[in-house]
């Protein structure tokens, strides 16, 4: 491993425990009521299915979640998208610590397939989202390490469906969303109903501080 991505390793290490330590206490200081958290998670390249960390839906500024209709219900940030009703494919590439492409450009009421490689040395996501949910998911995602279910370079699955206490779990599978080991491919297809203000980010712990998100731009 060469020296700038040792050191990157390193740095991203750290921001995980500092943060981790700052958000675990908020979120404990919250009680299991503060949201779930909801994103998708990708296993190989699958698309995974399964419940928030809540056990049940949770709408407003819950990570992923749907404001009205419930799953795959229209929503602030738009909704899961149809196979069928695809008009075009955008490729991301996440690197450490940066995408490319670095914003992208959508209509509303398209439906885009997004491609998105991991080609980094850590575990990094595409989230897409406002940056009000961003920030409580950096919440979820540091209780995340703080339980060892993420570690700088892996994923620990098993761990994702462990009790951490009120019904709570860590699974990360909301159709918004993917969580992706280095190497590791997924796809998300998601309807752009809405033309709220939108990021692409990852919210591994210190990541979207470093700059890792990026501007969805409505086109017209």
């Amino acid at each position: 491993m060469n020296k700038v991505k040792a050191t990157i390793l390193m740095s991203s290490l750290t921001a995980a425990v500092v943060f981790a330590g700052v958000a675990i206490s908020v979120v404990h200081a919250a009680g299991p009521n503060d949201g779930g958290h909801m994103g998708a998670q990708s296993m190989g390249g699958q698309h995974m299915g399964g419940q928030s960390m809540s056990g049940q839906h949770m709408g407003g500024d819950s990570h992923g979640s749907m404001s009205s209709g419930g799953r795959g219900g229209a929503s602030a940030i738009g909704e899961p998208g149809k196979d069928a009703d695809v008009t075009r494919t955008i490729e991301i590439t996440i690197a450490d610590n940066n995408y490319t492409p670095e914003s992208i450009s959508v209509k509303k009421g398209e439906t885009i397939r997004f491609k998105i490689k991991n080609t980094g040395e850590v575990v990094h996501e595409f989230n897409i989202g406002t940056a009000k949910m961003h920030a409580h998911h950096q919440k979820e995602m540091a209780m995340m390490v703080e339980h060892g279910v993420l570690e700088i370079d892996k994923i620990n699955h098993d761990k994702m469906k462990m009790d951490m206490g009120g019904g709570k779990t860590m699974e990360h599978n909301d159709p918004n969303s993917v969580l992706l080991e280095p190497k590791k491919s997924a796809e998300i297809i998601w309807k752009f109903s809405s033309d709220a203000n939108l990021e692409f980010a990852c919210n591994v712990p210190g990541h979207y501080e470093s700059g890792m998100m990026g501007m969805i731009k409505f086109s017209h």
